[in-house]
């Protein structure tokens, strides 16, 4: 056993302990409170000074797809050869040695989903995962954990310069919509055979990866930076009855209301940068606090490698600084994250049951001179400064 104590323990759960105790136990946290006892044999970190939160979750990556220092070699997110590519998963084009695990590891960074890139219309199934491992499977969190789609400039883009559709917007929608109703057709032949298997429908990666966001086993995970862009997947995914989430959400707050009235939750950034696209024209730190306050769920993203995952915590330093109260800007890399993702059972507050994924900072993680002291995954001390 573990015990870390005389820190101030931010739980994401409702409560901040100054001087609290979190009691670790094979791998989950076994306790967390103001007067614990501890256990005469546990191993106990002393925390005094700093501040101890959950593991830091960014709601949005393309780590170990995208490789650092590589180039074409190690970059595998793009299958750029087909606007619809729902069969292929992240899972396995996922390179758990890049050495952006190590950085997010050292940034307090102990969980994230990893996606396909946004060339494609459907770019393919997105999954959660640790970030501390050599083997990718043993890593995984949740897999599939959604569908990518993307929207606006990028699709266009790519497949314009091929002289292909998608040239335009209304392609980017109708071939979205074209693919879904190919799985429903696919699900009712499917229904239709049942007790005959010969009737059945050959298998076809590609739409049973679409019955399953149908089926709403999994949601569209929908890249759309613009207002317009983002009406247009909530429209889609209304149309066919299936669940979303809003990745970017650049232009979020020009339609906040609209977003808090359909209950669709935005994952916003990365915000730190320039504008180099027309469609991030209205980048703002803004954006989350807006969000918020119109009654949207928010969780950030680093959108790594386009921003390094362990900077994640300046984001969210940055969006209070504008606006968004500081503990929602907390939980906007932590519980808020782990609620969109499902995944807010095992992680992302600090209670009883839950993996212990815990980060000690010097200090408190927003102030710029702050350093992350140790990382826990699982329990185990995977980064110690």
């Amino acid at each position: 056993m573990r015990a870390i104590v005389r820190g101030k323990i931010y739980t994401m759960a409702g409560s901040i302990l100054d001087g609290g105790t979190v009691l670790i136990e094979a791998g989950k946290i076994a306790a967390v409170g103001a007067d614990l006892s501890i256990p005469a044999d546990a191993e106990v970190i002393d925390a005094r000074g700093g501040c101890v939160l959950p593991g830091i979750i960014d709601a949005h990556t393309h780590i170990g797809i995208f490789e650092e220092g590589i180039g074409f070699e190690g970059a595998d997110g793009n299958e750029m050869t087909s606007p619809a590519t729902p069969q292929l998963r992240a899972l396995d084009a996922i390179n758990p040695l890049d050495p952006a695990f190590a950085g997010a590891i050292a940034g307090g960074v102990t969980s994230l989903m990893v996606a396909p890139g946004s060339a494609n219309v459907i770019g393919g199934q997105v999954l959660a995962m640790k970030t501390w491992g050599r083997v990718v499977d043993d890593m995984v969190l949740k897999e599939p954990l959604g569908l990518k789609v993307a929207f606006g400039e990028n699709p266009k883009g790519v497949y314009s310069g091929q002289k292909k559709s998608p040239s335009t917007r209304m392609a980017v929608a109708a071939i979205l919509r074209e693919n879904l109703i190919s799985a429903a057709n696919y699900l009712e032949k499917q229904e239709k055979a049942k007790g005959d298997e010969e009737k059945a429908p050959e298998r076809d990666l590609k739409l049973e990866a679409l019955a399953r966001v149908l089926r709403k086993e999994m949601p569209l995970r929908a890249h759309a930076h613009r207002a317009d862009d983002i009406i247009t997947a909530i429209r889609i995914a209304e149309e066919f009855g299936v669940n979303i989430c809003i990745e970017h959400c650049t232009e979020g707050h020009l339609i906040a209301d609209f977003l808090a009235e359909k209950g669709v939750p935005a994952i916003v950034g990365p915000t730190l940068g320039t504008r180099p696209k027309v469609e991030l024209a209205n980048t703002s730190f803004r954006t989350p606090g807006l969000l918020f306050r119109a009654g949207v769920k928010v969780a950030l993203t680093s959108d790594h490698p386009v921003f390094p995952v362990q900077q994640l915590p300046i984001q969210a330093a940055l969006a209070h600084k504008d606006g968004l109260p500081e503990e929602e800007a907390l939980k906007a890399i932590t519980i808020n994250a782990a609620e969109i993702m499902g995944l807010s059972q095992r992680v992302g507050s600090l209670a009883p049951g839950k993996d212990a994924d815990i980060v000690i900072f010097s200090g408190h993680p927003f102030h710029w001179r702050t350093q992350v002291v140790k990382t826990f995954v699982d329990g185990e001390i995977v980064y110690e400064r």
